[in-house]
């Protein structure tokens, strides 16, 4: 499996249309444009359609081609999430523009350059650097350089803390979170 769709809110979940719905949308993936990802399990085939709107995420549970297909839409928290990717993905089947992906989606600029403080402040600390050295790696040279007593009170100093917390609570399993749209 690629991802799991019950933690990814834009994931797209179909499965076979009930009886009496033969009119529904059959689906080719392919025939819907750049497949990012097409990976068969034993639990469907997750999809990524590429779009430069934003990519669709698909789960098709029942894999076979050509089955008339229905959207389950779980009432969870992420309902809304996952309708608005849905109305994407419906009209991106009917040749319309598919608007933009949810709010959230993706990362933004911002979460990403933070991740990778995060990351770079954990790898320094784990290999035993002290907040002082992260602070010169990650660009804070003249907080490093102040004296102790500023030094402890220092913005720097608090947002290597802040950094390498974080990044700590992310590995020790938050980093579902990074699957959430706020």
């Amino acid at each position: 499996m690629v991802w799991r769709p019950e933690l990814t809110a834009v994931t797209v979940i179909l499965e076979t249309a009930p009886e009496g719905f033969d009119s529904a949308k059959r689906i080719d993936p392919h025939a819907l444009g750049a497949l990012l990802v097409d990976d068969a399990g034993v639990d469907g085939r997750h999809v990524i359609v590429a779009d430069d709107a934003g990519d669709h995420w698909l789960w098709l549970r029942d894999p076979t081609p050509g089955k008339p297909l229905a959207a389950i839409v779980p009432l969870d928290k992420d309902f809304v999430t996952r309708m608005t990717s849905l109305l994407r993905f419906h009209r991106r089947l009917f040749d319309k523009e598919p608007g933009p992906p949810p709010r959230g989606w993706p990362l933004s600029a911002y979460r990403l350059a933070r991740l990778d403080l995060m990351l770079r402040a954990l790898d320094l600390r784990e290999a035993g650097a002290t907040y002082r050295e992260i602070a010169v790696a990650l660009g804070r040279e003249n907080d490093a350089k102040l004296p102790a007593t500023e030094w402890k009170v220092s913005a720097g100093r608090s947002f290597v803390i802040r950094l390498v917390r974080d990044a700590t609570v992310m590995m020790n399993g938050d980093y579902r979170k990074l699957l959430q749209i706020r």
